[in-house]
């Protein structure tokens, strides 16, 4: 059985999904959680096209930009955080101990480092569904995280957009 479970949640799609069954499986196991959700400014959704383009004809454009960008960086944390302290309360309030943490840099090296450092038995972690190009040009959070934890991993598919897409399409058509 699994007495630690370090689950990482990125506010995509799915996360509802795997916070919902990593709390199953705490719950089942009598585990406790640890919610991590990591913030990479050089990641979508958060990265800023202001910083692509450091020399700009009119520097008091950029210094208003960077400006703004800090206020909605700050804001974006603070609302992670908020959301974060919500899910937490709800693993509580279901019986299972439960702590989270917020941190920045690359995600797949933060959830490996947090899993040794706190020990997991487990950690759950969605997966895209990208592949080929797609995962060679962005990267695999999931796919870091197999090849580098300290424990058992579980990896959750969400739901692949054009599959999605493709299946509601197919299903109006054929009404």
């Amino acid at each position: 059985m699994f007495h630690k479970i370090l689950v990482a949640l990125d506010k995509s799609e799915t996360s509802e999904y795997i916070f919902e069954q990593a709390l199953f499986i705490a719950k089942a196991s009598n585990a406790a959680m640890m919610l991590l959700h990591v913030l990479s400014p050089l990641e979508d959704p958060y990265l800023n096209p202001i910083f692509l383009q450091p020399e700009t004809i009119y520097p008091s454009l950029q210094t208003e930009a960077i400006k703004r960008y800090m206020q909605a960086w700050d804001e974006l944390k603070q609302e992670r955080l908020t959301w974060m302290q919500s899910l937490t309360q709800t693993a509580i309030n279901a019986g299972v101990k439960t702590e989270f943490t917020q941190s920045i840099g690359s995600a797949g090296r933060l959830i490996c480092e947090l899993a040794s450092s706190w020990q997991a038995d487990l950690i759950i972690v969605g997966r895209r569904g990208h592949s080929g190009i797609t995962e060679l040009f962005l990267g695999s959070v999931s796919n870091y995280v197999l090849h580098h934890a300290p424990c058992s991993v579980m990896t959750m598919q969400g739901l692949i957009p054009s599959i999605a897409t493709n299946t509601a399409t197919t299903e109006l058509a054929s009404t």
